[in-house]
């Protein structure tokens, strides 16, 4: 801080209003520099422009936030009040308003406790809405001629998903090629989502007759994607029966409510969608069996039937021969 020639009393420096506002900017931001802020997302606002202004709380303060249009789409995350995140971005000072600001360009949920706490407060609301009711489960067709597939078009899953069907019982799979998590994940599945839904059946483009949605284990971030709320209502509304198997065994996501299926794994998934065809052709040959056992025994039972009625008739030739020696 440049100070000033003439001198006041107590031999106090003299400051232009811009010279104290400059000083403070550079003060504040070059003691902060790149900070990371925990706190609660309130007062958000989206606003025309694409910028988002919003404050982060805790118990003891609060500051004001923007983030730039530009870093929207990089966020990693979709803000929103009540949600508690960790903010990375840099201290910014406004002399002209005597006021400070931190401006973010990257977003990421405070840890599983305030992960689950959003899931939760969705899942009260879509099911209050009733999109997780019974009575909207469709059933899955028992010989589906196509199956649709979103999952990532690396790992294990998809090659888990092919292996399976073609072992139990051959059928064409149509995959729609989507990331998982991440940035944008949701958005991708939500479109694959809609996009099988759209196909119309005879089209240029076969429309599926069962939908499964997939990934691998992850930790709850990872899984996020499914519990987002354009993915559940893109998965409500499709009209293509769908099963989800998302993580594994233990891992719960809200999907999991909206599907018409829940399956535990990816593979498990490929087993509801096709039966095994060894044991149908077990199941024919074991009823053919059966057929031709009982129709052996009609026939068996018709023939002794006409037989007992052959016994009962009189004996013609008998008959005939005794009328012509009365003739004679």
């Amino acid at each position: 801080m440049d100070e000033q020639a003439s001198s006041g009393p107590g031999n106090v420096p003299d400051y232009t209003v811009s010279e104290i506002s400059g000083a403070i900017k550079r003060t504040l931001e070059g003691a902060f520099g790149r900070v990371r802020v925990r706190g609660e997302i309130t007062e958000f606002k989206r606003y025309p422009s694409g910028h988002l202004y919003f404050s982060l709380k805790d118990e003891g303060g609060k500051i004001a936030s923007v983030v730039w249009r530009g870093s929207v789409s990089r966020l990693g995350l979709v803000p929103e009040n009540g949600l508690e995140i960790i903010a990375s971005g840099r201290i910014s000072a406004y002399g002209e308003r005597s006021s400070y600001q931190l401006v973010i360009d990257r977003m990421e949920y405070a840890g599983e406790g305030a992960l689950l706490a959003r899931i939760e407060r969705l899942r009260l609301r879509l099911a209050e809405e009733g999109l997780f009711d019974a009575a909207r489960k469709r059933a899955i067709p028992f010989l589906p001629r196509l199956i649709g597939v979103v999952t990532s078009a690396q790992g294990a899953v998809l090659h888990d998903i092919r292996t399976t069907v073609s072992r139990r019982f051959p059928r064409s799979l149509l995959i729609w090629p989507v990331a998982v998590q991440g940035e944008g994940a949701a958005a991708q599945i939500a479109v694959a989502i809609a996009g099988f839904d759209a196909l119309r059946p005879g089209g240029a483009v076969p429309r599926p007759d069962v939908l499964i949605v997939a990934r691998g284990g992850g930790s709850l971030e990872d899984l996020m994607a499914f519990n987002d709320e354009s993915v559940l209502r893109a998965a409500a509304a499709c009209r293509i029966p769908l099963i989800s198997a998302v993580g594994h065994e233990t891992d719960t996501t809200l999907i999991d409510f909206v599907s018409d299926r829940r399956a535990p794994t990816p593979t498990a998934a490929a087993e509801m969608a096709v039966p095994m065809r060894a044991e149908l052709l077990a199941d024919l040959a074991h009823r053919a069996a059966r057929l031709d056992n009982g129709l052996g025994r009609v026939m068996q039972g018709l023939r002794m039937r006409l037989e007992r009625a052959g016994g009962r008739l009189p004996d013609l030739p008998r008959l005939l021969d005794t009328a012509r020696m009365r003739l004679d």
